[in-house]
């Protein structure tokens, strides 16, 4: 979005749009951070004079808040609708979402034909998720789809199991996932012909369309509801649960576990689905038990940043356990973490990825498809080669991975994992804990832990190491600035090795905002904005399968190492 120069005729604008929107916002506490806002903006400017970027007066800072939130709306990105929960359109709010339920609902009438559509809603225990869900299943119903929400805060699996489940015509799920306590965001599934999939062009366009003709023509406040929407029975839940405990197929093994939910909401389910198998009952992180959208033992809610696991690895070294299983808020993710001499080694995603492919390999040899998005590590082709899978890159999300034909496992480096398409087609942090728990116990049996099978991998396969360089934007319009710079002038080393190929994904049949840069030691680069965060990312895979276990890992982290830092000077 380039920025509009804060002059009269856009101040006016500005301020008309901010007024129209306290008039229809149900909402009393994003009303009244309005007004505080508008009260900070004094008059408007003589004609001609514009406010300078470089104003850094509490006046000129109010009034270009107020253009960050009223000169454009939030788009479906990666992950459908996510931001920060503040007054305007290009915030998360109740106005935004009654927008978008509306406009969904008026989408899923236009391709009903005569049959009314229905609708599964979720939420999990973020600040108004709940609040949210309900604002949907209202003004859905009253549309004419049928809607139906969970009975609870549940996690983000549990919705997109419903919507196949329940052959529901579509389901929305309220969260923002792992992102800062500020946030929410609004997940959109579709059913039928999608199998339960999140919503890809051009359904997420001609759904963006409907929403932005909700929010030109009609006001929030007169738009109809309707209380009477239906509240789904413990059975859908319980459903669920028989589902994802049969993933773990091998024989249980007593294993000391100590499980986290980061203050979400995967605990209460993760356990019976635990108890469902037979699996001993973890120990727990109390103080991150509870669900809190407050999350106020971490900074940011995702097991990936630093210090997220931290009080995780003080009560796994207090107990002694084998085993650190971890979720994000809506559980849709999953971290692993193993004791070492060193102290406590947490998984990358790509690693649990690959070995997780290489137990859906094992499981299905000759038959069906790996799945894996394009930044993720190509170890999984390996694994494809050798057991005769088909083997497929798609574009970042899962709502692309989901969709790979034959699809009998996917994963994306982001500690996404699909392990049981048939029931869930969207990343699922609780089922996939329940096939490392299978990895881990197997391991047990033999005295090993998963880092031994993780070696075993790289004596099979090669070794694979990866790393993530982030470069974060407190102005997201630098974030193209950024990429335009990158694709005018490619680069022709990366440290000290040489590019021996650039790519912009952009110009492929089936585009991509991607970068792929390949280095004369085989090392390859991804360079991507990311889709629910002001950060541009370099996704970094280094591999080596000469020598004996520890040249090649050695020789793979070396290369994954010198080309982060070689990124990060490209980049800064």
């Amino acid at each position: 979005m380039s920025k509009i120069p804060l002059g009269r005729t856009a101040q006016a604008a500005l301020r008309s749009s901010a007024n129209s929107w306290l008039e229809q916002d149900p909402d009393a506490s994003t009303r009244a951070d309005l007004e505080a806002l508008l009260a900070r903006l004094g008059d408007l400017n003589e004609p001609g004079v514009t406010i300078a970027d470089d104003d850094a007066s509490d006046r000129a800072a109010a009034w270009r808040e107020l253009r960050d939130r009223f000169a454009t709306r939030l788009t479906f990105g990666t992950a459908g609708l996510r931001g920060r929960q503040e007054a305007g359109p290009n915030r998360m709010n109740r106005v935004v979402v009654a927008q978008a339920a509306r406009g969904f609902a008026d989408y899923l009438l236009g391709r009903a034909g005569t049959a009314r559509p229905s609708v599964i809603i979720g939420y999990d225990a973020r600040h108004n998720s709940e609040v949210y869900a309900h604002d949907t299943a209202e003004l859905m119903q009253a549309a004419g789809v049928n809607a139906t929400i969970l009975p609870r805060a549940l996690p983000t699996p549990v919705l997109a199991f419903a919507v196949r489940h329940l052959k529901a015509s579509a389901g929305v799920m309220v969260t923002a996932s792992h992102n800062p306590k500020w946030d929410n965001g609004y997940k959109v599934y579709l059913g039928d012909d999608d199998q339960g999939s999140q919503i890809v062009p051009p359904a997420d366009a001609e759904i963006a369309a409907a929403i932005e003709a909700v929010a030109t023509t009609k006001r929030v406040d007169e738009l109809p509801r309707e209380t009477a929407y239906a509240t789904a029975d413990e059975s859908v839940v319980d459903a669920y649960i028989a589902a994802t405990a049969s993933v773990l197929t091998g024989d249980v093994t007593p294993l000391k576990v100590v499980y986290t939910p980061l203050h979400g909401v995967g605990w209460e389910t993760f356990a019976k689905v635990l108890e469902r198998a037979g699996v001993e009952a973890p120990i727990v992180v109390e103080p991150q038990l509870t669900p809190d959208g407050d999350f106020p033992t971490v900074d940011f809610p995702n097991p990936e940043e630093a210090g997220a696991l931290d009080l995780a690895y003080e009560v796994a070294t207090e107990v002694g356990a084998d085993l650190i299983i971890a979720h994000d808020p809506d559980a849709d993710r999953l971290a692993v973490a193993v004791p070492t001499a060193e102290g406590w080694h947490r998984f990358g995603g790509n690693d649990i990825g690959k070995l997780l492919g290489w137990r859906a390999a094992l499981a299905s040899p000759g038959e069906g498809t790996l799945a894996t998005s394009l930044v993720s590590s190509p170890a999984m082709s390996k694994v494809a080669e050798r057991y005769g899978l088909d083997y497929l890159e798609t574009q970042t999300g899962f709502k692309w991975i989901s969709r790979a034909p034959g699809i009998i496992y996917g994963y994306e480096e982001a500690l996404g994992y699909l392990v049981n398409p048939e029931t869930v087609r969207d990343k699922d942090g609780i089922s996939a804990s329940m096939a490392i728990l299978e990895l881990a116990m197997a391991q047990a049996r033999l005295g090993k832990t998963l880092l031994d099978l993780d070696d075993e991998f790289a004596e099979t396969f090669g070794a694979f190491e990866s790393r993530q360089v982030a470069i974060r934007y407190d102005d997201p319009t630098a974030l193209p600035a950024a990429m335009a710079k990158l694709r005018a002038t490619p680069p022709t080393a990366v440290g000290e090795v040489p590019v021996t190929s650039f790519v912009d994904l952009a110009t492929e049949p089936i585009p991509a905002e991607i970068l792929r840069i390949e280095l004369a030691d085989r090392t390859r680069i991804m360079v991507r904005p990311s889709g629910t965060e002001p950060k541009i990312k370099s996704y970094i895979d280094a591999t080596s399968d000469e020598g004996t276990l520890a040249e090649r890992q050695a020789t793979a982290a070396a290369r994954a190492d010198a080309t982060a830092i070689g990124m990060q000077q490209l980049l800064t």
